[in-house]
């Protein structure tokens, strides 16, 4: 039976920009290697298959694939099948905002969609697990070496590197500037000598030092050990960087930034974060993004 999909551009507000993804809206009949093969042949970083939900208090199930396999949780498959389910009608909108619930495989997902004259615009996801940090296994010239820098670009002391993870792990690495940013380059043999097999074999590279005017970190995201050697937009590692931002923020409140990513590739992303504070505890992590929907088809045959 032939599967309508769809395909997106994620954390963007202009087509071919952001982040691709593949959705299809009905996966119902697709086995586990038929999707995985699926996302080998749209060969984006991710795409994500819609199944109805295990609980009816909840919207949608997601499987989340990216070409290397199955993953528990991802941002911009998040946000993008959200907006393309309100897109296509099959979730309705109720208003301004809309507030759905995706079961991902780390668990219930809540969606907020945002819409403008009836037009989904804008989704923001809640993370389902809070941020958790380990300590880094290798050392600085380690790192900086794979990522074709000089340890003094680096930074070090209260804003040294560290794994995070709000569902998938990534090693967050704070660089001195925009420019240390750009000249990053994973030489993947070291990668494979340091990080493969280790829990955050996934590495986020960012400083604080925007190129556009309204955003305050650029960054560039690594992921080999997924098949994706850079991503345009990650929205689960910038939830990370929202975790790892807030902890070293001292005030309460909701504390928010916008992430740049995806520039060097030529897929300019804008992700927006937010985090809550409260008595010094990170209470909640948030991100979102805008989305395009590109183009619908039919996969025959399957």
């Amino acid at each position: 039976m032939p599967y309508q999909f769809y395909t997106a551009d994620v954390f963007t507000d202009t087509q071919f920009g952001g982040n691709q993804l593949a959705v299809l809206p009905d996966a119902r009949g697709l086995t586990t290697e038929q999707m995985a093969a699926i996302t080998r042949e749209f060969n984006y970083s991710e795409s994500t298959f819609v199944f109805p939900p295990d609980d009816p208090k909840h919207t949608r199930r997601v499987r989340i694939f990216t070409p290397g396999g199955e993953v528990p949780f991802a941002g911009h498959p998040t946000v993008g099948t959200a907006h393309v389910l309100a897109a296509i009608g099959d979730v309705p909108l109720t208003g301004a905002e809309t507030r759905i619930v995706l079961e991902e495989n780390v668990g219930p997902v809540p969606v907020v969609i945002r819409a403008r004259d009836g037009k989904p615009e804008f989704a923001q996801f809640s993370v389902a697990m809070l941020p958790k940090v380990t300590e880094p296994t290798v050392s600085r010239e380690t790192l900086a070496s794979m990522l074709s820098l000089d340890a003094k670009d680096l930074l070090d002391g209260d804003y040294a590197p560290q794994g995070v993870s709000c569902g998938l792990p990534f090693l967050l690495v704070p660089l001195r500037d925009r420019s240390a940013v750009a000249r990053s380059k994973l030489k993947l043999e070291q990668w494979e000598r340091a990080l493969q097999g280790n829990e955050h074999e996934m590495v986020m590279v960012f400083a604080a030092d925007a190129e556009r005017p309204g955003s305050d970190m650029r960054a560039r995201m690594y992921g080999p050990s997924v098949n994706v050697i850079e991503d345009p937009a990650t929205g689960s590692a910038c939830a990370c960087l929202a975790g790892y931002l807030a902890a070293r923020t001292p005030r309460d409140g909701t504390l928010r930034w916008v992430v740049e990513q995806g520039f060097e590739m030529g897929r300019p992303s804008i992700i927006h974060i937010e985090a809550d504070k409260a008595n010094g505890d990170i209470t909640a992590v948030r991100v979102g993004g805008n989305t395009v929907v590109v183009a619908k088809g039919e996969l025959l045959g399957i």
